[in-house]
């Protein structure tokens, strides 16, 4: 079996979208980043539906360009045919959505990164490591990239590979339309469609839309168009035709588009036609190369697209193949599918930036606790903290599954130093020991303070709550819980809640999973869970329960450690162990408690408060590791 899917080769640029909806571009006040260009957006939409893809493309040496290249990893893109080009900068494309008939786009593109691939960016071992190679019709449009595009084709079918193109038209990087054309999609032009007709018969699939096929086949009548194309090429031919679906045809081309073998169409609201294309292409790739028959290619490929159409920008739309497989059976229930909370639900849980198999996170993001302790000042505390993140990478060197809580307020050097170090990071937002719960002021009264958060960080959220709570308690706390999570989900982050019956009334093992119920219950779908230390197998199987019933693809479980001794978290942690939902710990002060006290007092010093807590950390995380292997041996 071929290590690879497929293959796509071509642009590979940053999508800025304006976040605003029904104005010019020109009055755009903000923008969504994401990852952009056809081939790119294919190879992560392909990912999501479980294709083994890989991208050959080009992208600059500065921040762009690596985060092409992480969005690429997180999205399970092979990404050993990406070369990094020092000479030259990123792509990028500005986009709005003004209605659902204008999007006006700007490229950036001039000597861009991508359009230096070449013939030695192409490698025969990758293209043979694939099941199939598709491209692209810009990189058709300049001979170095041309050049490089041929090679990768003659390569694919020497090596038995499937072929496709995307005729992907766009008349303005065939230097056809201005620069503020870029929404064009259809100039005629007798040298593109000599340039395209001499490389159609290299390919096994060509797909377009109407106007695509208006250009390859040289004719502004789609069946005359589609006749030429057929003159020299053999391909099945698939033409897309918006709201009608698409229609594919395996041999001659009849009168009649109506004619052609077609899938189920779908009828959602068009919110955002940008990128949908890319979305159908993967979706008809995946029964492409499942071998299933056109019908059921083309019903996953129109599905793919509706998601596209219904959502802001490109890859960020595409679904997994979980969430198109719920679709499929469950089928439209609000055509504005963005709007849709149990299919928007899926989308993000099975789309997240990263699944995390494990956390061993130290919590130092106390803040009236350590304040309370003598010698204690902001400025002292933000510096003991960064002594906490220093205890905390050295234990973890590097390593996946290690990670802090750390707030803004009095932890803010420390948090910022902790960004991009591959450390899961969570970030409190509750105003401490509040009940009714308050959150931090940085947040501000709408909540906008997330807006400036960055995406790696889980926003957590403790609440002091409990199933017998008065009615008046109940509404007021959930009704904070329940914005905020409205919050994090509007500003893609992740989001973390911590509950502590036990510190409002008595418990017994059903009270945390009442708790959790109560909470899906209302719509909220946290990510992860916080929870005590529970005392008996029944009361983790009653949560653990209660979570897997509403939400399958939640992320997972923490245990806090409420300042218990090692002992009593390793007796915890046994009982934790044995239920894959829990992946670690979040432990504060079992791990800093002594030496913040002595610290702040000025009894040791940093190097000695680093090896303290990197020691009482380690040993922490070898109980957890020792538990999680007894307990899974024993299963």
């Amino acid at each position: 079996m071929k290590a690879l899917d497929v293959i796509t080769i071509g642009r590979a640029s940053v999508d800025l979208y304006g976040a605003q909806i029904g104005g010019r571009l020109e009055d755009m006040g903000s923008f969504q980043k994401y990852i952009g260009g056809s081939p790119t957006n294919m190879a992560a939409g392909m990912a999501r539906l479980g294709l083994r893809s890989a991208l050959i493309s080009r992208v600059g040496d500065e921040h762009m360009g690596r985060f092409i290249r992480e969005e690429l990893q997180r999205e399970g893109v092979d990404v050993r045919g990406l070369v990094t080009d020092p000479e030259r900068l990123t792509a990028l494309v500005l986009l709005g959505i003004r209605d659902d008939k204008q999007f006006p786009l700007i490229f950036y593109r001039e000597n861009c990164a991508d359009m230096a691939l070449c013939e030695a960016d192409i490698a025969e071992d990758h293209i043979a490591s694939a099941r199939s190679v598709i491209a692209t019709g810009t990189h058709l449009s300049h001979p170095r990239t041309e050049a490089a595009v041929l090679k990768a084709l003659r390569l694919a079918r020497a090596h038995g590979a499937r072929t496709a193109l995307d005729i992907d038209y766009r008349p303005n990087l065939w230097g056809l339309a201005g620069h503020g054309e870029g929404e064009s999609r259809f100039i005629e032009s007798a040298a593109v469609t000599a340039k395209l007709q001499g490389t159609l018969g290299l390919f096994d699939l060509i797909v377009g839309t109407e106007e695509e096929f208006h250009i390859a086949g040289g004719s502004t009548d789609t069946i005359a168009a589609l006749r030429a194309v057929r003159a020299v090429s053999g391909a099945v031919l698939v033409c897309k035709r918006g709201p009608m679906g698409a229609v594919a045809f395996t041999g001659a081309i009849p009168d009649t588009l109506d004619e052609g073998e077609t899938g189920p169409g779908f009828p959602i609201e068009v919110f955002n036609v940008l990128g949908a294309g890319d979305g159908f292409m993967s979706g008809l790739t995946r029964g492409w190369l499942d071998d299933e028959p056109w019908p059921v290619a083309l019903k996953y490929a129109n599905a793919c697209g509706a998601f596209a159409v219904s959502r802001h920008g490109c890859t960020p739309a595409y679904p997994s193949w979980e969430e198109l497989q719920f679709f499929l059976a469950r089928g439209v229930l609000a055509p504005a599918l963005r709007k849709d909370a149990a299919l928007e639900q899926i989308h993000w849980s099975t789309n997240r930036r990263k699944q995390w198999d494990a956390v061993r996170a130290f919590a130092f993001d106390h803040r009236s606790q350590m304040e309370e302790l003598p010698g204690a000042s902001p400025d002292r505390i933000g510096r003991f903290k960064e002594l906490c993140l220093e205890a905390t990478l050295q234990v973890a060197q590097g390593r996946e599954g290690y990670g802090l809580l750390c707030d803004n307020r009095l932890g803010k050097a420390a948090l910022h130093r902790a960004a991009g170090q591959g450390l899961w990071i969570g970030r409190p937002v509750e105003w401490p020991g509040s009940r009714p719960l308050t959150l931090e002021p940085e947040l501000g009264a709408d909540y906008g303070g997330l807006s400036e958060w960055p995406l790696e960080h889980v926003v957590k959220v403790l609440c002091f709550c409990h199933p017998e709570d008065a009615v008046e308690m109940r509404a007021e706390q959930e009704a904070v819980i329940t914005r905020l999570f409205e919050a994090c989900r509007r500003n893609r982050l992740e989001f973390l809640l911590e509950v502590i019956p036990s510190k409002v009334g008595p418990v017994d093992d059903a009270t945390t999973a009442r708790l959790i119920e109560r909470f899906y219950d209302i719509g909220i779908y946290p990510d992860w869970w916080k929870l005590e230390p529970m005392q008996t197998d029944a009361a983790w199987a009653a949560t653990c329960g209660a979570i897997l019933a509403r939400d399958p693809h939640v992320q997972g479980i923490v245990v806090l450690g409420l300042g218990q001794s090692e002992a009593e978290l390793a007796s915890a942690f046994r009982l934790a162990a044995a239920y894959p939902l829990v992946k670690g710990f979040a432990v504060g002060r079992t791990i800093h408690g002594h030496a913040g006290r002595d610290w702040l007092a000025g009894k040791i010093d940093d190097a000695a408060a680093v090896a303290t807590m990197a020691a009482n950390f380690r040993r922490l995380c070898g109980i957890w590791d020792e538990a999680r292997k007894g307990r899974g041996e024993a299963a």
